[in-house]
C-alpha cells in the first residue's frame, strides 16, 4: 500500500484524495500550468492541474482529454470557434489533435480534474505558433503517479 497521503492504491484499484492533491499545487508558478498526476498508465492518465496564466493555442497528439472544472472560471477556445466560459461543475471534452487554449482566466484558482485516454505523455504539447511555449514553459509536473 502506498504511503502517500493523497491516495491509497493496489495494482487493481485506487482511492485518491483530490482536495489534498489540489492543496499541493503552488499558489504561483513560473509555468503556465502545474499538475499532480494520480494515475499514469498506458490506458489512461488522471491528474489535477491549475492554470496560472492564459495558454496559447496548442494540441496534444497522444490522447483525448476530459476536463472537469473544480474551481475558477475561464474562457476556453477550440479551433476557430468562439470562446466559451467554463466554471465549476462543467465537463469539457476534446479529442486528440483539437487545437484549444485558455485565452482568459476570469476567476482563480483555475483548477481542473483531467482524465486522458489513452495516457497523455507529459511532454505531449504542440503549440500552433512558434515561440509561444515549450513543454518546459508549459507545465510543472509532480511525479507521484501510480504506474503500471
Amino acid at each position: 500500500m502506498d504511503k502517500d497521503p493523497t491516495h491509497s492504491s493496489t495494482a487493481a484499484h485506487a482511492v485518491f484524495d483530490v482536495a489534498a492533491a489540489v492543496a499541493t499545487l503552488p499558489e504561483a508558478c513560473s509555468t503556465m500550468v502545474a499538475d499532480h498526476r494520480f494515475v499514469d498508465q498506458p490506458a489512461a492518465s488522471a491528474r489535477v492541474f491549475r492554470v496560472y496564466s492564459p495558454t496559447p493555442p496548442h494540441s496534444h497528439a497522444s490522447c483525448d482529454e476530459y476536463l472537469y472544472v473544480l474551481s475558477g472560471r475561464c474562457m476556453m477556445k477550440f479551433a476557430d470557434e468562439p470562446a466559451v466560459e467554463v466554471g465549476p461543475g462543467k465537463l469539457v471534452m476534446f479529442q486528440r489533435g483539437v487545437v484549444h487554449s485558455v485565452p482568459e482566466i476570469l476567476e482563480e484558482p483555475m483548477v481542473f480534474l483531467s482524465v486522458d485516454t489513452p495516457r497523455r505523455e507529459p511532454r505531449d504539447i504542440r503549440f500552433v505558433s512558434d515561440g509561444t511555449g515549450t513543454p518546459d514553459t508549459f507545465m510543472r509536473q509532480s511525479q507521484q503517479a501510480q504506474q503500471q
